[in-house]
């Protein structure tokens, strides 16, 4: 038997890179994902340190997208992708979550979950019941891409299953 060991505490602050590929095609798919990121990493700030949604959005847009930070130039993002997600995810904030928990398995509820797997759901969520622009087998990719960067565990697999659920109920229409 393996002892087991504690997960060292995560830095959710540092800003993953994207792919060289992603990087050299600099197109829209690639400003997508990271405006996706950083409306993870913007709603967990707003989970840690009560302040309104929009100061939030204010300071990334002027201090962390596309921003130099410790002498690394980070990649512009899709900023008003960005500000909806953030925006509208924390006004629908109880909707989504009563929409989440419907798809968690039975011992599990929205506030029992790590804090940055319960954001990346409610922003994915965010985007299926809002953002039709995008379908929504594209979300799930880009959102389990985005889990990954976080978790090396089982939960982006959970986050595979919670949102193909929550897809499959909400845009059923893409699934016939």
């Amino acid at each position: 038997m393996r002892p087991r060991y504690a997960r060292p505490k995560r830095t959710f602050w540092t800003f993953p890179t994207m792919s060289n590929r992603a990087e050299k095609r600099g197109d829209k798919h690639s400003r997508r994902t990271l405006a996706r990121l950083n409306a993870v990493q913007a709603l967990y700030q707003l989970e840690q340190d009560p302040q309104t949604p929009s100061t939030v959005v204010a300071e990334f847009l002027a201090h962390r997208i596309g921003a130099e930070m410790d002498g690394d130039q980070f990649k512009d993002s899709d900023k008003p992708l960005f500000e909806d997600i953030v925006l509208n995810t924390k006004e629908r904030q109880q909707e989504i979550d009563d929409l989440i928990s419907r798809f968690l398995e039975k011992d599990r509820t929205p506030d029992r979950l790590e804090v940055v797997l319960l954001v990346l759901l409610r922003a994915a969520t965010y985007e299926f019941l809002a953002r039709i622009d995008s379908p929504a087998k594209v979300l799930i990719k880009e959102y389990v891409g985005i889990a990954r960067t976080f978790f090396t565990g089982k939960e982006p697999a959970l986050v595979n299953g919670v949102l193909d659920k929550i897809a499959k109920q909400v845009r059923a229409a893409e699934f016939s």
